[in-house]
């Protein structure tokens, strides 16, 4: 269709919106005053809506549009000039049709970056021309004068559109999804009940026309979900909304080098999903076999930020700070450390969602500060003080809230907010059933198991009841904060490997990234994590540092049960009846490989039902870990299996006992002793910690 047909058909729209044609022009000069560049380009249209007429807000999507805004400018070379967004009325669906043609549509090469970004409502709609009368639509942010007709932009639409773009580096992120259960537990879902009302004929007309174009390229299409009635959610995070699949994608990109294949990078952020309480799978949605990711960095260097402003005294600048783990982002402390490429450090003084203030340290000589460098991760301090935090669903009458809050006020390290208020990790809610009984939810509205109370159980017992289980999910906190794969300076690399068959198979790799040349980083593509239960399992771990490294594992079994690996001591004396068992330090030297457990010992770790996910953290130190091994002996273990792997019977004492250890292997502690007090400082040259999480079936 033409662009002027396009133009002279939202005339009316404008007019609606009091936006005058000369006001939308101006709007376009973004992107208009571009066009003198010479190709390759890469070009950008991010769509938004949290306000919708008459339906429920969102709370992330603005934030979404201005996670990959930041993203692809400093972090992939794109021109403000040729990022063009829409957010809120503006995106309606005439304005994102429009916007699409011009922009990208008349703009785009052969051989240029193309990327489309949706964040907002997405349902489904009758569509009686169709073998399959209900199609996925996305709900744009202007509605029809016949409640019976709906604006909505088909799938089917959206996908020919970015197919008719003439270059094959087309990438497209979805944040939406399309059904809407009846009952809701936990974040906010982005999908609305679907429509018997009908597609405006506009829309109709506009894919009738598209289907007889020449269709060139295969976009790559990644989704926020993998299964058609997967719901997509967002979370309140620390002074901030966002989509959970931006978010976790934004964030890889930052901290990482875009692997060969998209399949690595789902699956890494598949993992940060999980770690942020929702069993959301994103998708790749694209007909190449083996697709590459077509965004490739400016720099093979990743970052945890950017600096974005520089105030007037040269020394105090404002960080952009979307590339920290979003589980860390919350307890990232004054007075931790980020370094620039021109060797420089800058001290955190104040942080405010993504948002920071730091100021240079006092380095002779140093070099002027400029917006757009990244900064890199050089120290981090956590609190002392941090709490697990307890939402209460608002589906709790007012006196089950006020008896929930007494009750775990018992607890130390236990906080209560009202859900949707403030940043929590987990839910206490009804259970849907009926007689209905209390019991704690993932964010993503998954029953933790063994956390169900009796039915008609008073608010009380039950949460007395959870007692060891907050114990749990409070120490697999605090060993998640040590996540720092992307910023680690010790090169280790570690593998889970199934070896029941005849040579072992790979099941996830992780490698701290920053601490390798390019060259020599994991390329290969990995199977998908699921793990038959009953396998045969251990990790294959590697230093390639010049120091020895020990190592501690921790993790979350498929019954959300704590568990370790104990690291015994085969005694050398004959006669061992009465000889207590002791734990000893797992040290691989520099240079070798350690298989964990061991090849040849007596016990074997193997994979125990029921099916479900299995959590475990790698954490590795250039200093012994005393405390932590000490906290180990202290359990009441019984000596009569000693198996590799087994329940962790005192979590959080090991848990503390690990951060003291990390916060004794750093130097720079005797330079901050007024944070030493009352926080962990952990030194990236001297710890790494890398996350496996995997499906058991």
């Amino acid at each position: 269709m033409k662009r002027r047909t396009f133009l002279h058909r939202i005339g009316s729209i404008l007019a609606v919106l009091g936006v005058t044609e000369a006001e939308w022009l101006t709007l376009g000069n973004r992107y208009y005053q571009a066009l003198a560049q010479p190709s390759p380009r890469k070009l950008a249209l991010l769509i938004g809506i949290n306000q919708y007429p008459k339906i429920s807000a969102l709370s992330g999507c603005l934030t979404d549009v201005e996670l990959q805004r930041e993203l692809l400018i400093h972090r992939f070379g794109f021109q403000r000039s040729d990022i063009l967004t829409l957010t809120e009325e503006q995106a309606s669906r005439e304005f994102i049709e429009v916007a699409f043609l011009d922009h990208l549509g008349k703009q785009a090469k052969p051989g240029d970056v193309v990327v489309f970004h949706f964040s907002g409502y997405g349902s489904r709609v009758k569509l009686e021309t169709s073998p399959d009368p209900m199609q996925n639509a996305l709900v744009t942010a202007n509605e029809s004068q016949n409640s019976q007709i709906v604006n909505y932009i088909l799938e089917e639409t959206l996908l020919l559109l970015l197919r008719s773009l003439p270059t094959d580096r087309v990438t497209a992120v979805l944040d939406t999804s399309y059904y809407a259960p009846s009952a809701v537990i936990g974040l906010k879902i982005r999908a609305l009940e679907e429509l018997v009302a009908k597609l405006a004929a506009e829309e109709l007309d506009f894919l009738k026309q598209l289907k007889t174009q020449k269709l060139s390229s295969t976009p790559i299409v990644l989704a926020a979900t993998s299964e058609p009635k997967q719901p997509a959610r967002e979370r309140l995070f620390s002074g901030f909304s966002a989509g959970l699949f931006t978010y976790a994608l934004t964030q890889y990109l930052w901290e990482f080098t875009p692997a060969t294949t998209i399949q690595i990078a789902l699956s890494h952020v598949e993992n940060s999903l999980y770690k942020l309480g929702n069993k959301q799978q994103p998708a790749l949605l694209s007909s190449q076999k083996n697709p590459d990711i077509t965004l490739l960095p400016e720099s093979i260097i990743g970052a945890e930020g950017v600096v974005s402003n520089i105030e007037e005294d040269g020394k105090t600048v404002h960080l952009w700070l979307a590339g920290l783990p979003p589980q860390v982002l919350l307890y990232y402390g004054v007075n931790s450390r980020f370094t620039l490429a021109t060797t420089e450090q800058l001290i955190l003084r104040s942080r405010t969602g993504l948002t920071a203030k730091a100021q240079i340290s006092k380095i002779e000589g140093a070099n002027p500060l400029q917006i757009g460098q990244l900064v890199q991760e050089a120290v981090r301090v956590l609190p002392r003080n941090i709490n697990l935090t307890i939402a209460l669903d608002t589906g709790l009458e007012r006196i089950e809230r006020v008896d929930a809050t007494s009750a775990f006020a018992g607890f130390s390290h236990v906080s209560t907010v009202i859900a949707g208020e403030k940043p929590a990790d987990y839910l206490f809610a009804k259970l849907q059933e009926i007689p209905s009984s209390y019991g704690l939810f993932s964010l993503g509205g998954e029953l933790i198991p063994n956390t169900t109370g009796e039915v008609g159980e008073a608010v009380k017992l039950t949460v007395q009841r959870l007692a060891p289980k907050l114990s749990i999910l409070y120490a697999a906190k605090l060993w998640r904060l040590t996540e720092n794969e992307g910023s680690s300076r010790l090169p280790l690399k570690a593998t889970l490997e199934i070896i029941s068959g005849i040579s072992p198979r790979v099941v996830i790799q992780r490698e701290t990234v920053r601490a390798f040349k390019p060259e020599n980083s994991i390329k290969k593509s990995l199977p998908t994590p699921i793990v038959p239960i009953g396998s045969r399992m251990q990790y294959r771990v590697e230093n390639q540092s010049d120091r020895p490294v020990y190592l501690i594992l921790l993790g979350l079994n498929n019954n959300h049960t704590a568990i370790a690996f104990y690291p015994w001591e085969t005694p050398t004396e004959a006669n061992t009846v009465d000889v207590k068992s002791l734990l000893k330090e797992v040290v691989i030297a520099p240079g070798q490989t350690l298989t964990l457990p061991q090849t040849n010992a007596p016990s074997q770790w193997v994979i125990s039902g029921p099916a479900s996910e299995c959590e475990q953290q790698l954490i590795f130190s250039t200093n012994p870990f005393s405390e932590t091994l000490a906290a180990l002996s202290t359990a009441k273990y019984s000596t009569a299996e000693q198996r590799a792997i087994d329940p962790l019977l005192n979590p959080l004492d090991v848990a503390q006992a690990l951060l003291q250890d990390l916060h004794n292997a750093n130097a720079l502690k005797t330079e901050m002793n007024g944070t030493a007090a009352d926080s962990y400082i952990l030194d990236v040259n001297n710890w790494a910690s890398l996350s496996f999480s995997f499906q058991v079936s």
